[in-house]
């Protein structure tokens, strides 16, 4: 095909195949962790960065992933604050992030909103072989880290007053999750955009919990899903011409609208049956 001899569609594809390991691995935890906005939360807070980097006319990536792990700690720190209110949390940094991006961009004079567009809706165009390394390095560390933290992480995201009578270090491995969390986003952007990346992370594992009976199996599953959507999506969006984030998205949620109408189809099979 035409667009594999694109160098540029090549290292898409495998950053895509990165991502499709890194953002289910996080955003099954997520979910279960009831903790769905916060990847929306550091999406939009990731704009105050990428405002910051044209500010100052430094590299973008490096000022969102400042602002993001800052942003991903002051949750930890909001949400112990208001333990009751976690959504508290959520509600000051994503209203703070995007007061912060439009300061920014506005003091800026507009002179950058071409080059922020591409942030906010991913290109594909744009990725080049040191962000396509950065990610090969992340999915490992992830990939690591969960075959180390797995039960431990387990037992926190079901019940953290058991983690804490276990002796578990709950504070850090809480702080851990939110500053990886906080680093994949900003590392994938660039693809799939600050709009639309925490759906590219919460859909995967969404979907695979309504396919899988246990946590292994929804782990695996997710993963499969991840790489079918995102390989599929980047594909359809060269084919379209269309923005990769947004085509990832809907092919997402296209899947995640079939299984739920197929399981509800088979359910009430199983009733008049």
């Amino acid at each position: 095909m035409e667009m594999f001899s694109y160098a540029f569609m090549i290292r898409a594809l495998i950053a895509a195949s990165f991502m499709a390991v890194i953002a289910p691995l996080l955003g099954v935890f997520l979910v279960l962790r009831r903790q769905s906005l916060m990847a929306d939360t550091l999406s939009h807070v990731s704009l105050a960065g990428i405002a910051l980097g044209f500010f100052i006319n430094f590299n973008p990536t490096v000022t969102t992933l400042i602002v993001v792990i800052v942003a991903a700690l002051a949750l930890e720190y909001i949400r112990k604050l208001y333990p009751s209110y976690s959504e508290v949390s959520t509600a000051v940094l994503m209203a703070g992030g995007l007061a912060t991006a439009l300061v920014l961009m506005n003091l800026n004079k507009g002179q950058t909103s071409m080059n922020i567009n591409q942030y906010l809706f991913g290109s594909i165009i744009t990725i080049n072989w040191a962000q396509v390394k950065v990610l090969g390095v992340l999915m490992v560390a992830i990939v690591v880290l969960f075959l180390f933290l797995r039960k431990p992480m387990y037992v926190l995201t079901f019940d953290e007053d058991t983690a804490h009578v276990d002796g578990l270090p709950v504070n850090l491995l809480s702080t851990l999750f939110n500053v990886m969390t906080g680093v994949a986003i900003t590392l994938m952007i660039p693809i799939a955009g600050a709009l639309l990346v925490s759906a590219i992370m919460i859909l995967p594992g969404t979907i695979s919990m309504k396919l899988g009976r246990t946590f292994n199996q929804v782990i695996f599953i997710s993963i499969i899903v991840g790489f079918f959507g995102m390989i599929s999506g980047l594909i359809s969006s060269y084919q379209l011409d269309t923005p990769p984030g947004a085509t990832i998205t809907l092919i997402f949620i296209f899947m995640f609208i079939l299984v739920n109408l197929i399981q509800s189809l088979m359910k009430k099979g199983k009733r008049k049956a």
